[in-house]
Formats: C-alpha cells, structure tokens, sequence
C-alpha cells in the first residue's frame, strides 16, 4: 500500500480519524501476531497514530530508497535544501592505523527535495567522514562535520578528533584535519566494544548546536578512570557515561564542560548514544535537552545553564511504550527461544524485557520539537522475532518545550530494522525528512530509506 496520504483516499481517511484519537493504552497498542509481518518491503509501511491529541495533522511522502545497502543513517540538511544521508554498508572499510568503522560509509546526496539521489564516492584509499559524530552548517554559511572516533593523545586527558569542511554546499569536503579535545579524566581504554573488540576510543553522537555567542556544543560518550561496571551482557565492555564539550573556535579546540548523565546502575550499557537540542523560543529559551540511549528505556537530562549542570536524568516515555511491560508480550513468546536456546518467558527476564535506541532530537524552526527513536520488543530477540507490534520507528512531538510529547506515530511496526533514526527539517518549514532503515546485517534485502512528513500545525 502507499504512504502517500494525499493521493489514497482511504489512507487520507484513516489519517484524518487517527489524528482525533486520545492517548492509547499499551494493552490497546498491541495487535495479535498473526496480524504482524516481518516483510520489509520498500513503500508497504504505514505509518499510524499510536497517540494523538488533535493538535496536529501528518501527512507522509512515499518511502524511497536513499542508500541501497545501507544501515543506521545519519542526516545534514543545508540552507539550500541539500539533504546529506550516509548509512553503513556491507563492504568492508579501507585500511587505516586510525579507528574506524568496520563497514565502509556510503554517502547519497539530494539536491531537488529528495526526489532523486546522487552518490558521493570515497576517495581511493580514504574512510571519509563518519557522520555519525554530527554535522551543521554554522551562520556564516561553512559546513563542519565531526568523524566519531576520538582517539588517544599523546598526552593523559588529550584526545584526537578529526573535522571535515565545506564552502560549496557539499560540492567538495575538505579535510580531514586532527582537532585536539581536552578531556581531563578520560579513559580510552578501558573497555572493549559490544562485540568483544578492542575499542581506543570516545564516540562523538548526533548533533553539533551554535550558541547565539557562536561557541559550538557537542555530545560524546565513552569513559573516565571511575567507569568500571561492565555491561549486562558484555563483561569486558564498560558502562558509559554521556559529557558535553565545548569549541569556541569554530571546532579547531574542543574542552570538556561536564558530565552530563552517569550511572552504573543505569540499563544495561549505561548511557550512551546522546543527542542534544536547544530551545530558542518561549519560557524555557537557552535550555538544553539531552535524550540517552541506555539498552533500556531513554533518559532525559536538561540544562538551564548552558550546559554547565545538568537535571538528574529520568526516563523519558513516549505514549506508554514502557519497555518494562512484559506482561504484554510474554504470552506471545511462549514456546520461543533466545539466540542461546534459553525460553523468552518469565524465567528469561532480562531478555524478555524491550529496550528503545539511539534517540535523535531537533527543534523546527516554529518552535515544535520533534523526537525520533527505535523500539526493540523483546530487545534481542527482536532480530529473531521481528513482528511484534511495537518493534519499529517512532516519531513524536512536543509543542510545549519538551515537557510533553502528546503525539506519537509509528513509523514502521513488526518488520526488520536495526531501528536507527534521522530527522532533519527541509526547506519548508514544518517539513520533515525521515531517514531509518529495513532489514538488518546479514539479511537481504537491506536499504536505507526516506521519507517527507509534512506537519500542520493547527491553532489553539
């Protein structure tokens, strides 16, 4: 079926009646198995209101294919509209003495509102730019990009990033160029990767935001000399712990502000995965907003102070899909079995429960904050069982500041996807361009997809 909801009636109904609903019960979001499908079909996800409060009307552009191949995109989009997605593909990387990713990047860029697609080549023998460590375009027209990996200085406290550049709308990229970090405390090695490997690294995530004095502000995750709780599944890699850094040249020198959220006793990972958003209209102008992924539920912390101190951090859920409800999924699962042979049921708590990832977060140019996120039910076995209702991409949106987030929509639900998330605002305002994947490593296929949603906002 098409997504379009402007050219299928019934999908245009459907819309107009879901978009009244009042919030939904979790026991109400939930859909009998038989009805679910693992099939991740490009252009047969319908996305649907899972809570609304009348406020708001989407309607949603056809899904299309923007990295053939590609996983857990991440997005840039310019003041001309240029729209900037890359994904990880199945090839391997070029070999390189600094950390990388263990795929290669794939790069796609559009010009004419994401209707068609261009693909940016890497350069022979060159990694390139991972987007993943955020990307913005500063006031005076420059665009920056930061690669992911801090890796070790030379000194204890010091660590290395690498910053890449552009004055011609992502015609050419210049860089990369060493940046030094101050990051007094840190240690980069004390922990392995999710999988066992060897990981010298910090890891920049998501946003880069320009304060009104032109200082910059990023996110990273990784650890310091005090981080030393392993992981609930991963012995050798350690909880993290989510800081906040600071240039105020333009990303040739970055220093550490704070931390902004610790906690060993937090999730399964700790906290990691952050994005940050900073609200520039209302009551609440100059606060911070940090959503955290934490192998359990997000977390939320904020800041009144530029970031200097932080809330404590809470859980953060969105229209009741409280990752904790196993009760709701339990029978479901009865006669089903983990990667191990173990049962998914009662006895199996830690793999029975969900978990929600990689947050993404932006403020639209009216002021209507806009959060994106995945949903992973049961949180491992989701790869095995993908069908489940409540497995798929999530947006919602806040149109008091981020105090609440009465309405939800649904992406996609039961199909495969590592559910990884971008959201940007294109040229028009209140315009969304969507990017999350279908499928997963090492199933066929697998793309990196997009989407418009266009948001009316009505009035009070």
């Amino acid at each position: 079926m098409k997504k379009n909801a402007t050219g299928n009636p019934s999908r245009r109904n459907f819309l107009q009646k879901t978009a009244l609903l009042t919030a939904l019960t979790p026991t109400q979001l939930l859909r009998p198995a038989a009805e679910a499908t693992q099939s991740a079909t490009v252009g047969g996800n319908v996305p649907e209101m899972v809570e609304a409060d009348g406020r708001l009307r989407l309607s949603f552009g056809d899904e299309k294919v923007i990295v053939p191949k590609g996983l857990q995109p991440f997005m840039l989009v310019t003041k001309t509209g240029a729209i900037v997605v890359q994904a990880q593909l199945p090839e391997k990387p070029f070999p390189s003495p600094r950390m990388h990713y263990e795929r290669a990047m794939g790069t796609y860029i559009s010009r004419d509102d994401a209707k068609t697609w261009t693909n940016i080549p890497l350069k022979p023998g060159e990694n390139g730019l991972n987007l993943e460590g955020g990307g913005i375009q500063l006031k005076d027209g420059t665009l920056l990009g930061l690669d992911t990996y801090i890796t070790p200085g030379k000194k204890d406290g010091q660590g290395v990033g690498q910053i890449y550049t552009s004055r011609d709308d992502w015609q050419t990229l210049q860089g990369p160029v060493d940046v030094p970090f101050d990051l007094p405390g840190a240690d980069f090695f004390a922990s392995k990767d999710d999988g066992g490997h060897p990981h010298e690294a910090m890891r920049l995530h998501r946003r880069i935001l320009e304060m009104p004095n032109g200082d910059l502000l990023t996110t990273y995750y990784g650890w310091t000399k005090e981080d030393r709780t392993p992981s609930t599944y991963m012995a050798s890699m350690m909880k993290t712990r989510v800081l906040l850094v600071r240039s105020t040249d333009k990303g040739k020198h970055w220093k550490q502000v704070s931390t902004i959220a610790v906690g060993p006793d937090i999730g399964t990972e700790g906290l990691d995965e952050p994005v940050i958003a900073r609200i520039s209209k209302g009551p609440k102008t100059g606060r911070l907003i940090c959503l955290m992924r934490t192998g359990r539920e997000l977390r939320e912390s904020v800041s009144d102070d530029n970031g200097a101190t932080w809330s404590p951090h809470r859980p953060r859920v969105f229209a009741g899909l409280d990752i904790y409800r196993t009760e709701l999924w339990v029978d479901w699962l009865q006669n089903r079995t983990d990667s191990k042979g173990k049962p998914l049921d009662e006895k199996n708590p830690d793999e029975l429960r969900g978990a929600v990832v990689d947050p993404d977060l932006i403020e639209l140019r009216s002021g209507l904050l806009v959060a994106a996120f995945g949903v992973r039910v049961p949180q491992k076995a989701c790869w095995k069982y993908a069908e489940h209702y409540w497995n798929g991409n999530y947006l919602a949106f806040s149109q008091d500041h981020g105090e609440t987030w009465p309405n939800v929509v649904r992406m996609t639900s039961g199909v495969m996807t590592t559910h990884y998330m971008a959201i940007e605002e294109m040229s028009t305002d209140n315009k969304l361009f969507v990017a999350y994947d279908l499928g997963a490593w090492g199933k066929n296929p697998r793309d990196a997809v997009g989407r418009t949603v266009d948001i009316t906002i009505k009035p009070v």
